[in-house]
């Protein structure tokens, strides 16, 4: 098998950074994958190889919530299922906390034709100077973006190839983040894609 990143395995595990209001965009590798031995989740990378996120659903998946990680293993944003709600509508979480979401995001049900995948709107008062944002494309295809109510794309999920324009299948893609927007929470975003969209089901076991 192709290798993900060169550095997948590298002791030196550096925290996450989100990106600042200048410079150029971060592209970071997704893959299918917890760290965990049985484990379900994601493991991503920076351009370097460098670990810097990771999902190991493994027994937070019986309290019916999926935690955003760092390299290190500190929670960055926690994921919950909204309850008493109507379709596929969650709430993000600052860090573990259970009180004061920061953002709802919600599955877009249309029986028409429509580009639009989820809605994700700003809860918290920290959150709320915030634009509300709208995702768009193919998730199972690995084409979609996240746009701002300007309609300037923030980031993009796209399929990734080998150096030899191989392409890897849907375990392993990129997430392009424009500058100035935080990566943690474009990979949230993806993490409830996955739940919405994914076809090996959800990283929930409840």
């Amino acid at each position: 098998m192709t290798k993900v990143h060169p550095n997948a395995l590298s002791a030196k595990l550096p925290r996450a950074v989100a990106p600042t209001a200048s410079g150029e965009a971060a592209a970071l590798t997704v893959w299918r994958k917890s760290l965990l031995f049985h484990g379900e989740g994601f493991t991503v990378f920076d351009a370097k190889g460098n670990l810097v996120f990771r999902v190991d659903n493994y027994g937070s998946a019986s309290r019916g919530e999926i935690v955003l990680m760092d390299a290190a293993g500190k929670p960055l944003l926690t994921i919950r299922r909204k309850k008493l709600s109507l379709g596929d509508h969650w709430l993000i979480y600052e860090g573990e906390e259970a009180a004061n979401p920061r953002f709802a995001v919600k599955k877009h049900v249309n029986f028409i034709s429509s580009r639009s995948l989820a809605h994700v709107t700003p809860r918290s008062s920290a959150a709320k100077s915030c634009l509300a944002y709208e995702v768009e494309g193919s998730y199972s295809r690995r084409c979609c973006a996240v746009y701002d109510e300007r309609r300037r794309q923030l980031a993009q999920v796209k399929r990734k190839q080998t150096a030899a324009g191989v392409a890897f299948g849907n375990d392993v893609f990129h997430l392009i983040v424009e500058p100035g927007f935080d990566s943690a929470f474009a990979m949230g975003i993806v993490i409830l894609l996955e739940q919405m969209f994914g076809p090996r089901g959800s990283l929930l076991k409840v």
